[in-house]
């Protein structure tokens, strides 16, 4: 297939597009970049601007872009830029893609698990009400942004994405110093959910999601076995080999991060890929000590 693929040059994309080329897909990038025939189509979604002509031909769209939601303490501009680079930017992309004689078959949006919010130890599907909090909001709006593709006849799918752990970047790359110096430790109480994925693992699931025509909606990528935080802890001390004694409580983490404490390291959310493995994809990293051994080459 020729897609057209945001976010390219992303940690997610960049594992997602030489995995598809392998394939044999022909991917072109969507980019604020300098566009390139052929391999790259210039957009700029904060001031609206995207060539639907040059929008033609493709048969699969894979939308990555937004604003990295970890990248720095949130303050409200800060918010709204998370907020804006998700939602304007998916709507720009659906608007032009209904405008054209032939859109692709397939868009695959990128959402969050945020979607559903903290909700504690209750398992949680892809039938499950959405939360209540900012990530909350912004996945709902987010997910709403392709109400018009999937108006047009475009099967739509919502990837509820978790947290994704790959050595290159994210969390666990985050976690990586601290921990290997024999500074990591739990999280407040540890026994907040926190619901996965490998890097390898969640390129796999995106190239399902193009193939399998039955699957749209909202889709839960994430491995079938959550962790409480005191089970990360622990399983990463033991692939690193160090110890995970030195906790940080639950003030001192809204002290250094102020409200993303609440939403991403506090907040409790575990996540059943129900709909993907009822589709018959199958994890190559299940499990988190399995997946921390080959993403660290321990």
């Amino acid at each position: 297939m020729k897609i057209l693929v945001s976010g390219a040059t992303g940690l997610v994309g960049s594992v997602l597009v030489p995995l598809l080329e392998s394939k044999g897909h022909g991917i072109v990038a969507l980019t604020r970049g300098q566009a390139e025939p052929g391999k790259r189509i210039h957009w700029d979604p904060e001031h609206g601007t995207l060539d639907a002509t040059s929008l033609e031909g493709f048969e699969a769209v894979v939308h990555l872009a937004g604003e990295n939601i970890a990248a720095g303490r949130w303050n409200e501009e800060r918010k709204a830029r998370i907020r804006d680079s998700r939602i304007k930017g998916t709507k720009l992309l659906c608007d032009k893609l209904v405008e054209l004689s032939e859109p692709p078959k397939v868009l695959v949006s990128a959402s969050a698990i945020g979607y559903y919010g903290s909700r504690g130890s209750e398992v949680l599907t892809e039938e499950s009400q959405r939360g209540t909090g900012f990530l909350a909001d912004v996945c709902a709006d987010w997910e709403q942004a392709t109400q018009g593709a999937s108006d047009k006849g475009i099967r739509v799918v919502n990837a509820r994405i978790g947290v994704v752990l790959s050595a290159a970047g994210g969390a666990l790359a985050k976690m990586l110093l601290p921990f290997k110096l024999g500074l990591g430790g739990v999280v407040g109480n540890g026994q907040q959910y926190m619901s996965w994925i490998a890097i390898d693992d969640l390129a796999a699931a995106i190239l399902h999601l193009l193939h399998t025509e039955n699957l749209s909606g909202p889709v839960n990528l994430v491995a079938p076995h959550p962790v409480t935080n005191y089970e990360f802890t622990k399983t990463l001390g033991r692939v690193l080999g160090r110890p995970t004694i030195l906790p940080m409580p639950a003030f001192a983490a809204r002290l250094a991060f102020g409200e993303m404490a609440d939403e991403l390291l506090l907040s409790s959310t575990r996540v059943e890929p129900k709909k993907l493995v009822g589709s018959g994809f199958l994890f190559r990293f299940p499990n988190l000590e399995g997946a921390l051994r080959h993403l660290l080459g321990r």
